[in-house]
């Protein structure tokens, strides 16, 4: 007999369902053939370093670095009995094989491991790996089980990570709180997040605005300006001789511009796109998804590919048909979807891109709350988007002489409003996006009379991050310095950047203003002195370049701790102590613990 272990008493009973489990039980649900149980998110974690020595119980500098030689877990918080009937179960002797039907990816990799190892009765794996929760997916996944050894790596990846975590966390929190006599948390991917708030919140604080001028004239009835000029003076000079002269186009200037359709969403793009349209955090807009996913509306949403299989291309263009039967979509013009450029198998490894599914047909739209609704509209108009027509439009760009300077116009003229048509039923269209139309200006045309005018300007500061931009940031964090071909980059992954960006804020770090999220002042202070090996963000992305290598088997576990541990150990001794006067620079004086 089976036991499959999902990841949430949820998908237990959709993967039930799908199945034709019926016998619920305390804790599982059985029937002749199958058992199907759950964990409860994460039911297995790290110890605390007291449990490895008494003494580490308080916090002295002496005791550091803490490197366990074994790592020791513990079951989290009240979720005690749920465990004991997963153990319970996996101890039967008509239990056979397990099933790992935790979600696909890295964190459901740990979580089943995790239970598995800790409860101790050894059963062979197989691993249900799906990105829909839609029944006739459920029974394909279980029809094409997968061997658990398959997955060993990205188990291996799973726990580097956790490791990891725990060591730079632990010490580095420990290390810096007793230097500064504050509980300062740090993590070995928040505080780079962190560091990135910092340093735009610098440069928009110690910016210097510089004014400017441009000198515009009008030429039968548009406005032609001048490039930017940095002193007034020679503003009042042109604007002079231009009232003194005429204006005569020089060129005109006519190009056909096409804006190809946009690529599906994967999680950060979706969380980017929510947080810019609808104003949801990276968390909200996560929850959301994993709810549809649930009710098996969307595909698995932890993704961070932006493209779908090669064998999908009979299911999409059914969803595609689907699609444009939601309403507002289904006012939109003629739909000839083209659904070659959604499909690339070599840039889709564990899960393919966010789309609908199959189940739109017999959703009740109506009963879906607000939030998850919206997120499922995005995902819809932006299939739809993705296998529409291009963008086509003709940029006029038409320069003018007059006063011995050159002055610019420009207009454009749609062609074909292609995936645009779509966008629209959802979104207001962005500035000039529906024309902007300039009169048919030819070479060598005059314009007497001319009048001008001087605008003073100013240089604007950066603006201060958005979730939307925050996520992006992380996204290409430390792109620069990592070689072309690294399988990852940037600040976590599309699983974890909402839960960094929601601990910054918990912990008082971050805070948001809006929709803007800036940096508190302990949060400033704290990235002020901290060293590079800790809100670097090249280093941390290339860290998690390193743990997507392991998962596939191309990098070593054991040499990318000890990496870790080198850091940590060396981040010890160079701070062994702090002059006086840098001590109090957090005004609560107190660790609290």
């Amino acid at each position: 007999m089976q036991l499959v272990i999902a990841e949430k008493p949820s998908v237990a009973f959709s993967i039930a369902k799908a199945l034709g489990v019926k016998g619920k039980k305390d804790g599982y649900i059985e029937d002749d053939n199958l058992i199907i149980t759950w964990c409860v998110g994460h039911l297995v974690t790290l110890e605390e370093p007291s449990a490895y020595d008494e003494k580490f119980a308080k916090w002295a500098y002496e005791d550091l670095p803490i490197i366990p030689e074994h790592f020791k877990y513990k079951i989290c918080g009240d979720k005690n009995k749920q465990f004991k009937v997963i153990k319970s179960l996996m101890k039967r002797k008509d239990i056979t094989e397990v099933v790992n039907a935790c979600d696909a990816g890295r964190e459901g990799e740990l979580i089943f491991r995790l239970v598995y190892n800790t409860a101790g009765y050894k059963k062979p794996i197989k691993r249900l790996w799906i990105s829909s929760m839609e029944e006739s997916a459920v029974r394909e996944g279980f029809a094409n089980l997968k061997d658990g050894s398959d997955y060993d790596n990205l188990y291996y990846s799973a726990l580097c990570r956790l490791w990891a975590d725990w060591i730079v966390g632990i010490n580095a929190t420990r290390l810096f709180s007793l230097l500064y006599k504050k509980t300062l948390n740090i993590g070995r991917v928040q505080t780079p997040t962190l560091a990135l708030l910092a340093d735009r919140h610098n440069k928009i604080t110690y910016f210097r605005k510089e004014k400017y001028y441009t000198v515009s004239i009008d030429t039968g009835g548009t406005k032609a300006v001048s490039e930017r000029i940095d002193n007034e003076t020679t503003a009042k000079e042109l604007k002079a001789a231009c009232e003194h002269s005429q204006a005569v186009c020089v060129s005109v200037k006519n190009e056909q511009k096409t804006e190809q359709p946009p690529k599906l969403f994967d999680l950060t793009t979706l969380q980017r796109q929510a947080n810019k349209v609808f104003g949801y955090t990276a968390k909200q807009t996560l929850d959301y998804a994993q709810a549809l996913y649930e009710k098996k509306l969307l595909t698995y949403p932890r993704t961070d590919s932006r493209y779908l299989t090669e064998d999908m291309a009979e299911t999409i263009t059914a969803v595609l048909h689907l699609s444009a039967k939601v309403p507002p979509f289904d006012t939109a013009p003629d739909y000839f979807p083209e659904i070659t450029r959604l499909i690339n198998n070599s840039k889709v490894s564990d899960h393919h891109a966010i789309i609908p599914t199959m189940e739109l047909e017999k959703a009740d739209l109506k009963t879906i709350p607000s939030g998850e609704l919206n997120i499922l509209k995005l995902v819809i108009c932006k299939l739809m988007c993705a296998a529409a027509e291009p963008y086509i439009y003709e940029l006029t760009t038409a320069e003018f002489e007059c006063g011995r300077a050159i002055f610019t116009v420009k207009g454009k003229t749609i062609v074909s409003l292609g995936y645009k048509a779509i966008e629209k039923l959802l979104f207001k269209p962005s500035e000039n996006e529906d024309g902007g139309q300039i009169p048919d200006f030819y070479k060598g045309q005059i314009f007497a009379g001319i009048q001008a005018n001087i605008e003073e300007k100013y240089t604007s500061p950066p603006k201060p991050y958005t979730e939307d931009t925050l996520l992006s940031a992380m996204e290409t964090a430390g792109s620069k310095e990592t070689n072309g071909d690294a399988e990852r980059k940037g600040l976590g992954t599309p699983a974890t950047r909402a839960t960094i960006l929601e601990k910054l804020v918990h912990i008082g770090f971050a805070e948001r203003k809006g929709k803007n999220i800036i940096p508190t002042k302990n949060g400033l202070l704290l990235v002020s002195v901290l060293p590079d090996t800790l809100i670097s963000a090249s280093l941390t992305a290339e860290w998690e370049n390193q743990l997507a290598l392991i998962a596939k088997g191309k990098a070593s576990p054991k040499v990318f701790m000890q990496g870790i541990n080198e850091m940590i150990t060396e981040l010890v001794r160079k701070y062994p102590c702090l002059a006086k006067e840098k001590r109090d620079i957090f005004k609560d004086n107190d660790i609290a613990r």
